[in-house]
This record gives structure tokens, sequence and C-alpha cells, in this order.
């Protein structure tokens, strides 16, 4: 299986506990974390220690808490649905119950929202789901490209993404 994952979470015992449950399903060395919204901002952009595309590669989908430091997560769900990694999947995976954030979160594009399972056995449920479904079953577009995709402060995106950028399923 050749498609990426990037978590956004800066919980440590979180990040630990889906890897775990990640590797038991069967994805090893697919995931990439960041810690903050804004180093998930950089590594989708491209910029600073991640613009490697080889080692920092685009994820085929994108795991995002909501409760971050510097950058919210809705904040940068937002960023991602006007930036040319617009059609890249976006989980929402966070603690919060909050029909509020619920909504915002559709609201904002994303494609699905699961609540943090308080049982590490469930969490491996939660890890089956992303593969069979967002990493096997699910088709991205060949090419993705934005015209007059916004800039803000976050800095530039970029505008055009080739195929071979998107990792692709097996």
């Amino acid at each position: 299986m050749s498609a990426q994952i990037l978590l956004v979470e800066d919980d440590e015992n979180d990040i630990f506990f889906l890897e775990d449950a990640l590797r038991k399903v069967g994805i090893v060395g697919q995931l990439q974390v960041a810690k903050d919204g804004r180093e998930a901002i950089n590594y989708l952009n491209g910029v600073g220690p991640f613009s490697d595309r080889k080692e920092f590669p685009l994820p085929s989908v994108v795991l995002l808490d909501l409760k971050l430091p510097y950058v919210m997560g809705l904040e940068v769900l937002k960023w991602i649905r006007q930036s040319a990694a617009s059609t890249i999947p976006v989980i929402i995976l966070s603690a919060s119950k909050n029909e509020t954030d619920v909504q915002m979160a559709y609201k904002l594009g994303a494609n699905a929202y699961l609540v943090k399972p308080q049982m590490v056995n469930k969490l491996l449920d939660v890890a089956k789901a992303i593969k069979d479904f967002w990493l096997n079953l699910n088709i991205l577009p060949s090419e993705i490209v934005v015209e007059g995709a916004a800039n803000d402060s976050f800095g530039p995106c970029p505008r055009s993404i080739s195929p071979g950028q998107v990792n692709k399923t097996s």
C-alpha cells in the first residue's frame, strides 16, 4: 500500500495509540505527523523542512484534530479547502462530540467526522475503517488544479499538484 496519511495531532498519547492501531491493521511507514496546525499547513504547502516531496509526500488522506496549537483544526480545514490540496479527503478525528464542532467541520468541507474512541481497542475499528475505505476504496482525481487559490497569512499554496504527487491506493 503506497497511500500516505497526514495525522495532525498534538497529543503524544493519541499519536502513539493511533500509530499502533494503524500498524496493527497493516499500515506501516505511511504516516506523517504534524503536531500543530501551522506545521500541517507548512507540510501541505511543501515549505521549510517539508519541501522534499519524496520524504514528505502529499497525503491521500488527512486525519485532523480540532484543538491544536497555533492554528486550530477548523482553520486548517478551511485553508485546505481553499488550497490546491482541496480535494484531499479530510477526516476530523476529535474528542469533541459538540454539535457545533460537527456542523462547522462539515460546513467547512470535512469528508467525515469521527469521535476518538475512549477505549484503545475501539481505535482498531477506526484504523481499519480508514484503511478499508479511505485508502483502499476511495479514488482521488488524477490531477488537482485550483485556479486562483487563496493566499492568506499562512503563506502561498501550490497551484497545481501533478498525479505523481498525490499518492493513490494500490
